[in-house]
Parts: C-alpha cells; structure tokens; sequence
C-alpha cells in the first residue's frame, strides 16, 4: 500500500461509503467544524456528497491528496465553478467511454433543400432549438424524441448525424448489439445505465439504430423481448422529463414491427419518413461523391436520371465501384484517368436499385398510417 498515493486511498475509502449518508443534522455539524459556515440541515445535506466529490476532483487535479477542510472551503468559497468543473469532468468521462463524436456543420448541406425530411425536421427541432427564445415566447417546446422510418438506405442514420452537425451537439450511436455484449439477458440493464448516463449530459444527440431490435411488439415476444420493450417504455419519460437538451433520434426499417405503445402520443414527439430522393436530392449526393474524385466532363442531370430508384446508401456503394475502377484503370494505363459520365453510364447498371415500386407503395401506406409531426 505504501508505493499508492494517499489520496487515491481516501478516495477508496470515501467511494466505499457514499451509500452511508450522514443525517442532515451530521452534515451541519461535519461542514461547520471544517469551515466554520453554518447552514441549514437541508442544504448542508444537498451538498455533502458535492464537496466529498470536490475533495476527488481537486485531488485527482493536482496528483496529490487535498485534504477535507481545504476542500470545503475551496467549494463553498467557489460553489458554482466547482460543481461545473466536476460535472464537465465527469461528462467528459462518459462522453468518451460512450464513443462520443463530433460531427462537423457542413453535413447538413449534403442533404437537399427540395428533400421533405429536410424541411420538416429544420421547421419542427432544428429551429425550436435554436432560437430558444422565440420558442418560449410562443410556447412551442422543442422535440426530445425523434423517430425515423424508412425503406433500408434512406439516409436516417446521415439525418441523425446531420442534426447533431447543425446544432454543434455530441453525436453518440448506439447500435442493439451493443446492448447485447453481456447477453440477451443484460439488454435490458445495458439499456437503462445507457440512458442513466445520457440523462446527466448535455446538448447531445443520441442515434439508436435498428430500433425494432429492441422496441419490438410485446404480442409475440419473449420474456426477454418484453421486458426490453418495457425497459425502454420506462426509460422514455425520465429522458424527456429531463430540463438538458438532449435529442433521442431512434431509426427503423420496419415501423410495423415495433410494439404499437412506442407509437403512442406522449413517447416520440415527431415520426417522420424519410423515403427515396427527388432528382435535386439525387444531384446533391453526387455532387458531393463526384467532388472527392478525379473528374472530367460530368453531365450530372443525366446520370441523376439514370440514378432513379437509387438510395443515398446504393449512391455511396456506386461511388465506391467507381473509385476502385479508376483506381485499376490508371494502374494499368499509367496514364492520368478522368471519372466521366460515361465511367458513369457503364457502372450503373451494375448495381440494382433499392427502391422498387413494391418497396414505394408499401412505404406510401406506412407514411398514412404512421407518421406524426
């Protein structure tokens, strides 16, 4: 024990005895003897367990043990920078054990003013939270719970992505098989420390995808499936009930399978589809793609045409062929190669269309019956 700092055994001991709560009474007593302030019983409880967390921080801060009556002095003197020190400290923990991302502005503009999500999602949460003020004169009360529906390869994941870019918020995914590190039977627990850990952030998006996996019907479910669906039914309003901006953007393939009370008013504030490209919609994503290659003379309104039926994901898996084409075709030639439109022409018919009209009319239905903004 002698090689361990001091402090990090304090610190030990202290973490051991959180749950031992001393009275209001015995806060009092315990914060007036090392500092000579005297509150009231209640507010001295309140900020015990913060100035036992001070004592930490600034330990862990200097590499050296900070010894009580120092640090509760050092708070009570500066309470409103040392909760907000500790608290970003602790988010920063938790943001990087979460895998937290920056997500740079300029996605935004890769999606299609003419693309309807667009419009919707700027009107209903882009803008209600960004001009806060505005929104509590008229009492509007920005979206907390999102969900995105669509045909696979739409673009839900890029619209989550991209309204964390927009507004400059933490970007966290979180993906059902992560949940499913510890089995199918921590799911459940998995989901609630999750969303334990998001409440206590701020201005974060967090992206769940897949979201049928885990928010399934409870009609033909197992007890496992059920009791994620409950989990998550419960974990709903804590989140919302939260006063931080926090942003829950939950994505499906399949809106039918998903248990009808995660449908109900009062659990997701907006459904929104987000369906096929227009042809401007078509144009901005290969406008984007064809900028990150050696290009030549592109006729881009007529390779939007031949794109039809094409998925912002089918776009991404065309231009990976056409890089790799390139690519081959001036290692063989050694000779400088331009991606032109007919490089164009002749790789598109390789790759099959996402959205077919089987695909179009049943997502036209779901649109009627589902949506909600």
């Amino acid at each position: 024990m002698e090689d361990v700092p001091s402090y990090y055994i304090e610190v030990g001991v202290m973490n051991e005895n959180l749950h031992d709560t001393p009275s209001p009474e015995e806060c009092v007593a315990r914060i007036f003897e090392l500092s000579g302030t005297k509150l009231e019983p209640d507010v001295a409880s309140g900020l015990w367990q913060q100035i036992l967390n001070h004592k930490w921080f600034l330990s862990e801060k200097v590499g050296r043990d900070i010894g009580m009556r120092a640090a509760c002095i050092d708070f009570l003197e500066n309470i409103q920078q040392a909760t907000g020190e500790y608290k970003a400290y602790k988010n920063r923990n938790i943001l990087n054990e979460m895998g937290a991302q920056v997500i740079g502005r300029s996605i935004w503009n890769t999606i299609a003013d003419t693309q309807p999500p667009k419009q919707l999602v700027k009107r209903r949460i882009i803008l209600p939270l960004t001009r806060e003020g505005l929104s509590r004169k008229h009492g509007v009360v920005p979206p907390k719970t999102i969900l995105f529906f669509g045909p696979p390869g739409t673009g839900k994941t890029h619209f989550a992505r991209a309204i964390a870019g927009i507004l400059s918020w933490w970007y966290v995914e979180i993906a059902p098989s992560m949940l499913m590190v510890d089995g199918m039977e921590k799911i459940g627990a998995n989901l609630r420390s999750i969303m334990e850990k998001v409440r206590i952030l701020d201005e974060l998006v967090l992206f769940i995808d897949e979201f049928e996996e885990i928010a399934a019907s409870r009609d033909n479910g197992d007890r496992i499936d059920k009791s994620i669906t409950n989990e998550f039914l419960k974990q709903l309003p804590l989140l919302k009930n939260q006063g931080n901006k926090i942003l829950l953007v939950c994505a499906t393939n399949y809106i039918q399978q998903l248990d009808e009370a995660m449908l109900r008013p009062g659990r997701f504030d907006c459904i929104i589809p987000v369906g096929g490209l227009d042809r401007e919609g078509s144009k901005t994503i290969l406008q984007n793609y064809l900028s990150k290659l050696n290009v030549g003379e592109i006729d881009l309104n007529q390779v939007a045409e031949m794109t039809t039926g094409f998925t912002p994901a089918d776009i991404e898996y065309l231009f990976q062929k056409i890089a790799q084409f390139a690519f081959e075709q001036e290692l063989a030639t050694k000779q400088d190669y331009r991606v032109t439109t007919e490089t164009l022409l002749q790789i598109i018919p390789t790759i099959r269309p996402s959205l077919t009209d089987k695909t179009r009319e049943k997502f036209e239905k779901d649109i009627v019956a589902y949506s909600r903004f």
